[in-house]
């Protein structure tokens, strides 16, 4: 079993993942200030889960399809695993560093840009997965204040804790990347 595991997070470019989401998420850490910066959260979320979806797709698609066992369990795992590595990544900063937002903030924009990277691994394949998550924080940052409707909805991870619209918006990105890479998987 042991084994098994080791060959899938290498087929699955785990190790390349873990680092380049340690880094992107230590850096942005550097730049927290107290009090912290929601839109800082929201890149830092973003650089750590285009990070993890690059290992969405295998190397080979017919390969995996032969297997003797059900992918979906495992590709929901590994989803859920790479989106609770960025979140715990996040919280740490937070406990060494200044903390780069509230910890609501930080786990609202890691479940809803994790289920954005999933519905591009489904949409657009493993190699570009990361461009909805990313796309979504660019606008995040670009979004001027002041309209609040656009705001809620466009800039929904940057929105202060305890707003209920952004955390719906987050929880059913996040349901609905859970279940279409479960259940589907990645686009050739």
């Amino acid at each position: 079993m042991t084994r098994w595991l080791v060959l899938h997070a290498r087929s699955r470019q785990a190790p390349a993942s873990l680092a380049t989401a340690v880094a992107g998420v230590g850096l942005i850490g550097l730049l927290a200030q107290p009090g912290g910066n929601p839109r800082l959260a929201v890149l830092a979320a973003a650089i750590g889960v285009a990070a993890v979806a690059v290992g969405f797709g295998g190397h080979d698609r017919d390969l995996d399809r032969t297997a003797a066992f059900g992918w979906p369990p495992r590709r929901a795992g590994h989803l859920l695993l790479g989106a609770a590595v960025v979140a715990l990544l996040l919280l740490a900063v937070g406990r060494v560093a200044d903390p780069v937002a509230p910890d609501a903030v930080v786990l609202r924009a890691v479940v809803g840009l994790g289920g954005l990277a999933a519905l591009g691994a489904c949409l657009f394949g493993s190699l570009a997965a990361w461009s909805l998550p990313v796309g979504w924080a660019g606008v995040t940052l670009v979004v001027p204040p002041g309209d609040e409707w656009q705001e809620r909805l466009l800039a929904w991870p940057a929105q202060p804790a305890g707003t209920p619209s952004a955390t719906v918006i987050a929880v059913v990105l996040g349901c609905a990347g859970l279940a279409a890479y479960g259940a589907f998987g990645c686009r050739r």
